[in-house]
Formats: C-alpha cells, sequence, structure tokens
C-alpha cells in the first residue's frame, strides 16, 4: 500500500514559516552582531525575501524578533535599519557594566551552590574553546553565558534581568574589543575568568568585586584605545 502523505495543516505551515523565521533572523542576528551589517545600514524586506527565497511573513517575524533585542530600529518614513552604535553613550554603558557586574560577581561569591559553581566552569570551558579557535560570534555568545551564570548564582533575578540587557545591548561594543586584540585573545584574559571562578569558589567576596571591576575596566580602556588609534601620524607627506 502506498504510504498516505499527511495533508498540509494551519499547524504545521504555521511550524515551517516559524523555523524559516528563526533561522533568519540567526543569520542576520550574526551578521549585525559581527558588524558585517553595518550600523544605519538599510534592512529592505523585498531584498531579504529574495535572497532567502522566502515570502515576506517570516522575514518580518525574523525582523520583529531583532527590533525586540534591540538590534534593529523602524524610524518613521525612513524603514528599517540597523541600529545605530552611539559611541557617546559607551562610557555610560561601562559604569552600567561596571556596577552591575561587581555586585552579581559578589553576591555569586556569597551565595553559590555546588552544581552552580559546576555550570560557571562548564560555561567557562566553553567560552575557551571559541578562543582557542578565534570563533568570534562564539566568543561574544559564550562570554555572554559565562556571565549570566554567575548572574543565576547570585540569586537576585532583577539584578540578573537587568544585567543580561547590559550584556545583550554590549554585544556590538564587545565585537569591537574583540576586533582590538585582531580577534586573537591573549591568554591572560581567559586566566581573568579562571581567576573569578577561584574568587567565587572560595566565596571569597572582596577578591570577586575586585576582579569584577578590573574586567569592567580592562574592556573600558581597551576599547579607547581603539577608537583613539591612528595610522597615518608617523607618515612623512612630501612636498
Amino acid at each position: 500500500m502506498d504510504k498516505q502523505v499527511e495533508a498540509p495543516t494551519a499547524s504545521n505551515e504555521k511550524r515551517g514559516r516559524g523555523y524559516g523565521a528563526l533561522m533568519i533572523f540567526e543569520k542576520l542576528r550574526d551578521e549585525i552582531l559581527s558588524l558585517e551589517l553595518e550600523p544605519g545600514q538599510l534592512i529592505d524586506e523585498a531584498s531579504l525575501a529574495t535572497r532567502f527565497d522566502v515570502s515576506r511573513s517570516p522575514i518580518r517575524e525574523a525582523l520583529v524578533r531583532l527590533g525586540s533585542e534591540g538590534l534593529i530600529k523602524t524610524l518613521p518614513n525612513k524603514g528599517t535599519i540597523v541600529a545605530p552604535l552611539n559611541i557617546e553613550e559607551f562610557p555610560i554603558f561601562i559604569d552600567a557594566l561596571d556596577l552591575v557586574q561587581r555586585a552579581i560577581t559578589r553576591l555569586a561569591a556569597e551565595n553559590r551552590t555546588e552544581e552552580q559553581l559546576r555550570i560557571i566552569k562548564e560555561k567557562q570551558e566553553s567560552f575557551r574553546k571559541t578562543v582557542a579557535a578565534n570563533d568570534v560570534l562564539g566568543m561574544i555568545e559564550g562570554n555572554r553565558d559565562f556571565h549570566l551564570a554567575i548572574a543565576e548564582a547570585g540569586g537576585n533575578r532583577i539584578l540578573t534581568d537587568t544585567y543580561r540587557r547590559i550584556l545583550d545591548e554590549g554585544r556590538r561594543s564587545l565585537r569591537l574589543y574583540f576586533r582590538s586584540y585582531g580577534d586573537t585573545l591573549p591568554s591572560e584574559l581567559t586566566h581573568a575568568h579562571d581567576d573569578v571562578i577561584d574568587a567565587i569558589e572560595q566565596h571569597d567576596v572582596e577578591a570577586a568585586e575586585r576582579l569584577a571591576r578590573e574586567h569592567a575596566e580592562e574592556v573600558h580602556q581597551q576599547f579607547i584605545r581603539y577608537i583613539s588609534r591612528r595610522s597615518t601620524q608617523d607618515i612623512k607627506v612630501l612636498y
């Protein structure tokens, strides 16, 4: 007997569209985070539909999700663009990162369980693998997952949610941070995570907070060095 083919249903069609939208969302998110799609670049639904060979429906679903993550913006009478990267707000971002990161790391050292410590170490090993592979997008996500595991160990839901928003908003700045090292992180930067883990494991709240502050300050200083770099100051121009 011939195998009966399941007739398409509304739920099947919806599931198919959802998977298409998810794939498109992940691809566009990676391109935005890697700065392949530049801040301020116009997002054209018709061009994306042609590129991904889909209708506009999954494109719109993907764009809604990107908008919810703050990666794109819709401007009145101007269409949809990649969210601008506002360098002027970087000091504000670092201030928020510094304060919340110190708090959640200190709380983790005080409150963590053995299971939470295991998860933190597991996230660090995953991050270390992305560093060894020079996987920039993996480093961005791995760094986020590592620090959020610490936040979860702190036990304060409101601080964890705040920290998650800070980390998400800073992902493209972190891309520039990794670029400042030529996308090859020095080994001491992964060791800095190990030092934080040691402090959390030993319940050393003072060391945990100090290391969290040093971590934020290193990101700040390296970012400033990167955006202030010049390549022409030593070039002699003859007249």
